[in-house]
């Protein structure tokens, strides 16, 4: 009786210790983190592969494992207000365009980032870091980037005109102007009767781009608000005079890679997807550069990708170390040379090789010009397309047909107003 009650004592002794042994683990052991990551950026099939394979390093790494869901914007918003109104959010990071998070910071359902300090061994661009501040907040950490730069033939820095050097146009100096570029062109016509400008004028061009992200923040420095200002006057007098040594092909073309391959342009305009085929197929031919100066200063659009973390998530520490792993600048020169966005952080472009770095050069420049004009893309929603049309409607009646500016711009600018009025944003 006494070696079974000692059994029994005995038993109930490891059975005790197996359970302490087991509350213990459980109460000291972190769990595993899981984190849901959506993004309507990367979404296309190859994107998403290689987002996946980055955060599956990632996961390597610290252990924590990372959901990526791409999806549309009006998805997104939905979710994220269904969760943070229920009170029980289970999206951890937003990716998505300043125009995709600006919404969400204005109704409260992005955490504010200053409170997870700076994050170290990188530099942000300051046009950046400005535009990821909304409402009040510091609402999203700057994570991939594009824009449109100009390329110039290397032939064409035989023809510069007097007071103008290949480093002021390479690094965008103050005698890099609009009317310096006038001058070039002109100089290259003299000399060679080429019309050597080439802009995608075309129906599905960028050219609108051009005309209200650009040149009218150059000169005016707004994009819509001064349209039919005094200065805007003398920007389409200037285009006017531009358009002379302009191919008139421009008129038929989207893209810019091809006319630049056959050099029937030596020096144009576009967007950063839209010349890379040029650059990657003859990197020795081309300089990216980045846009002039107007009186105004050196206005360019920026497209903007952030990540930012919903309010109200869980393990938002996790989910920053997210956000400092993709950051790092030699994650971003791996986002540069795989799927064409550009760094956000000035250290990552020296690590980026291949003939991407070319772009990476210029797009570089263009965001560190102290004289810079920074600007977005109205977030006008389906009021877009009318809005682009003003301006495409101007250039041709202005440029192309030679219609009264003033008549053309007064226009312009009533359909202007009306357009931000219905979209209920002010104008930019």
């Amino acid at each position: 009786m006494e070696r079974k009650r000692l059994a029994l004592l005995i038993g109930i002794a490891v059975i005790a210790v197996v359970v302490v042994g087991i509350i213990a683990y459980m109460t000291t052991t972190p769990k595993p983190v899981s984190l849901i990551f959506v993004s309507t950026q990367l979404a296309p099939p190859a994107e998403q592969a290689f987002a996946r394979s980055l955060l599956s390093r990632f996961g390597n790494e610290t252990g924590i494992k990372v959901d990526f869901v791409p999806m549309g914007y009006a998805e997104l918003a939905a979710r994220v207000e269904a969760e943070v109104k229920a009170g029980k959010v289970s999206t951890n990071l937003i990716g998505g365009l300043t125009s995709d998070i600006d919404p969400l910071a204005s109704k409260g359902w992005v955490e504010d980032l200053t409170k997870f300090g700076a994050l170290p061994g990188r530099t942000f661009y300051p046009a950046l870091e400005q535009a990821s501040k909304m409402h009040g907040i510091k609402a999203m950490v700057p994570w991939m980037t594009a824009t449109y730069v100009i390329v110039v033939n290397n032939k064409a820095f035989d023809y510069l005109p007097p007071g103008l050097s290949k480093e002021d146009v390479v690094k965008g100096t103050e005698k890099w102007t609009y009317d310096a570029l006038l001058e070039w062109a002109k100089n290259i016509y003299q000399k060679t009767g080429k019309q050597a400008v080439g802009l995608p004028a075309g129906g599905g061009g960028l050219l609108h781009r051009f005309l209200h992200g650009y040149i009218y923040p150059s000169y005016t420095g707004k994009q819509a608000e001064l349209f039919d200002s005094p200065q805007a006057v003398k920007l389409w007098e200037y285009l006017k005079e531009l358009w002379k040594y302009t191919n008139p092909a421009s008129t038929t073309w989207d893209a810019m890679a091809n006319p630049l391959l056959s050099e029937e342009v030596w020096i144009a305009w576009d967007h950063v997807a839209r010349i890379k085929d040029a650059i990657v197929t003859a990197p020795d031919k081309f300089t990216v550069c980045p846009a002039p100066r107007g009186p105004a200063g050196r206005g360019y659009i920026i497209v903007l990708a952030g990540l930012a973390i919903t309010k109200g998530s869980p393990d938002q520490d996790a989910a920053w170390k997210v956000i400092e792993f993709l950051t790092r600048p030699e994650i971003q020169a791996k986002v540069a040379e795989n799927v064409g966005f550009f760094p956000t952080v000035k250290e990552a472009t020296p690590a980026i090789s291949g003939p991407i770095k070319k772009i990476a050069d210029g797009v570089s420049a263009q965001f560190a010009a102290g004289d810079s004009i920074a600007v977005m893309i109205p977030p006008l929603g389906g009021k877009g397309g009318a809005f682009n049309a003003v301006y495409r409607s101007a250039f041709e009646r202005i440029v192309l047909k030679g219609e009264d500016i003033k008549t053309v711009l007064s226009e312009g600018a009533e359909a202007l107003r009306k357009i931000f009025q219905e979209a209920g944003v002010p104008p930019s």
